[in-house]
């Protein structure tokens, strides 16, 4: 799309008992500027930033170490270049970024912020120009999402990697019990509407149906053991015929689905994945442009493998977490990141990346 340079005047107001809303952000590199595939995690950085800057109080409730955190964020969604295992964001381009709040206290901060937002979203090493701020998902209530009336069928569309955890590992399948249980856990935390969970979960696993899907399962590099593997395209589920047994849960069933765009789905919601969308769509390739994280997922996956075949022991996890650990130091040194930037990001000290990335070096060396 190509690149205005006219901004918005306009400004967001949102209702005072706004719980949950979805911002999208449209702007555009003032250069061409190649980045890292994990660059959602300066993105995350930036917002958390902008919140710590204005409201210190807010800062620290969202670094306490919750489970459940009242945002989630997309990576951006525009034209990429692919050059090797990096990005390349075009300056003729706008890139569209989404946020969202999901408690009453992030969306009263958010409604204040954008008031006075700042002109540029400070991503590493390639700076975004705001060129406007729209409504992505409107404005609403935990109430209100009880309340509306949808049909008994949902359609919806993953258009980033969703996954879930599962015994230590990932699991990239949209099984209902698994999408429901993801949705309930941010209804009960921030609604002020709990729900017994394990009588609706039951009530998921015996009536809730996927009538139809389009999938497919992708790796992808992120997190601090290197990889994730989650699933994009649609998927419909309905209701059995015994369902309408339980009304409140049917009502629930409808809320949780129109609850699913601001939340997103499974893990890592914060830092891009998950990104859900109300309706059918399969057109993921198009928003999101993966190829340059596969290749670094790849690489992460091949060198693992090789320090794994020369692990004296390998039972348990923490053989395989370590050399999936110097596996992830190795690629993304490889693809250009610097060891500084690297023992940030995966909040391990320098000395430990050095001596890791060493004994990676020296075991691939030496065949």
């Amino acid at each position: 799309m190509p690149r205005t340079r006219k901004k918005s005047s306009a400004k967001i107001t949102l209702p005072t008992d706004t719980e949950l809303v979805g911002l999208v952000f449209n702007a555009v590199p003032s250069s061409n500027y190649t980045i890292f595939p994990e660059y959602a995690k300066g993105l995350h950085a930036w917002f958390l930033n902008q919140v710590r800057e204005t409201n210190p109080d807010l800062s620290a409730h969202l670094h306490d170490g919750e489970s459940e955190k009242p945002f989630t964020i997309s990576r951006l969604q525009g034209n990429f270049l692919s050059t090797g295992t990096k990005l390349q964001l075009s300056a003729d381009c706008n890139y569209q970024w989404y946020v969202c709040a999901l408690s009453s206290r992030l969306a009263e901060w958010m409604a204040n912020w954008l008031q006075n937002l700042p002109k540029v979203i400070e991503l590493r090493n390639a700076p975004l120009e705001i060129q406007s701020v729209e409504i992505a998902h409107p404005a609403t209530t935990y109430q209100q999402l009880l309340e509306n009336k949808p049909k008994n069928t949902l359609s919806l569309s993953y258009i980033s990697p969703t996954s879930f955890r599962r015994k230590k590992h990932h699991f990239p399948l949209p099984l209902p019990f698994n999408i429901f249980h993801s949705y309930l856990r941010r209804w009960n935390h921030f609604s002020g509407l709990p729900v017994e969970q394990d009588a609706f979960l039951e009530w998921v696993d015996e009536n809730v149906i996927i009538q139809r899907h389009e999938i497919s399962t992708t790796r992808v590099a992120g997190g601090k053991r290197g990889l994730v593997t989650g699933f994009t395209g649609a998927v419909e589920f309905g209701l059995g015929k015994d369902a309408a047994r339980e009304p409140e849960y049917v009502k629930l069933f409808r809320a949780l689905g129109q609850l699913a765009p601001y939340c997103g789905t499974g893990h890592k919601t914060t830092f891009g994945l998950g990104q859900t969308r109300l309706g059918w769509s399969i057109e993921s390739d198009k928003i999101e442009v993966i190829s340059p994280q596969e290749l670094l997922a790849e690489r992460i996956a091949e060198v693992t493998e090789i320090l794994m075949s020369k692990q004296k022991r390998t039972g348990g996890t923490r053989a395989i977490s370590v050399c999936e650990k110097r596996a992830t130091i190795l690629a993304r040194r490889e693809s250009g990141e610097s060891l500084q930037d690297i023992a940030i990001d995966l909040e391990i000290p320098y000395e430990t990346v050095k001596t890791y990335i060493k004994l990676a070096r020296k075991i691939l060396a030496n065949g």
